[in-house]
């Protein structure tokens, strides 16, 4: 990795806009603790300000909304947000077909990434090569040709990861990574990401508003209601004892889906 950082933390997260001509909170207050090896799920419903959450805390605060309080520290070092990119972070979204240059190829998508890490030419080439074989793309020289246009949307997501990995951040933020995938490249995903953690030792922040992917993932969860932090804990003590009615609405909507099964056997 290109940082030895283990820990990353977000202190008091506050973001908010004028609705009406009056402010609205959209974030209120909010922590996380991100660890190297482990999986964070920030969960909720939509529109509770996850995915807010994570473009704030790599400084990407969108137009019309303003942060009044955050502090974020890697390591116990305060660090800018905007510092974090593509340095201890890297972000795998929803929609991968939106991350791309429609206009470029995977190969130049590849060499800009190892370019701002001063790394090019064939060497380039054998860790772009390298990192799409471990994300699962079948015969990456010929995708290194391809652009967008010409690959399947799981095909993206696996590009978005090897990218990713190019970067040798520490920490991977997946914003809702299997939303736009149908169930078979969904599973894949999940697992690869798994896969990832193990061998890596990658720290993930993982954004959904799906429990079954906190069941298969996560190590602990924070439940998002409204923009306030309602619940956090170990995936299991979230799920056998949820103390929050909208964790508990959470749980009782996934386990509905599977009567028979053990929180931590369900998909």
């Amino acid at each position: 990795m290109t940082t030895a950082a283990s820990h990353l933390r977000l202190d008091g997260l506050t973001l908010v806009t004028r609705r009406h001509g009056r402010p609205l909170t959209l974030v209120d207050g909010l922590g996380l603790d991100l660890r190297r090896g482990q999986v964070t799920a920030l969960v909720g419903a939509s529109g509770s300000g996850k995915s807010l959450t994570c473009l704030a805390l790599q400084g990407l605060t969108p137009p019309g909304v303003t942060q009044t309080g955050g502090r974020v520290t890697v390591d116990g070092r305060d660090t800018a947000p905007a510092a974090l990119r593509g340095r201890v972070t890297a972000t795998v979204m929803q929609a991968p077909r939106s991350a791309f240059n429609p206009a470029l190829t995977m190969a130049a998508h590849a060499r800009e990434t190892l370019a701002a890490r001063g790394i090019t030419g064939a060497e380039a080439e054998r860790r772009a090569l390298a990192a799409m074989a471990e994300v699962g793309l079948d015969d990456p020289r010929r995708v290194l040709r391809l652009h967008p246009f010409q690959m399947s949307g799981g095909m993206l997501q696996r590009m978005m990861l090897a990218l990713a990995l190019l970067s040798e951040a520490p920490f991977l933020l997946a914003d809702e990574p299997t939303t736009d995938l149908d169930l078979v490249l969904q599973a894949q995903v999940l697992a690869l990401i798994e896969q990832l953690v193990a061998d890596r030792g990658l720290g993930v922040l993982l954004v959904t508003h799906d429990m079954g992917v906190v069941a298969r993932l996560a190590d602990t969860v924070t439940v998002l209601d409204h923009g306030r932090m309602v619940e956090h804990g170990p995936v299991a003590q979230v799920f056998d004892a949820p103390a929050a009615a909208p964790t508990r609405a959470l749980v009782a909507a996934h386990l509905a889906l599977y009567p028979d099964l053990a929180p931590e056997d369900a998909p």
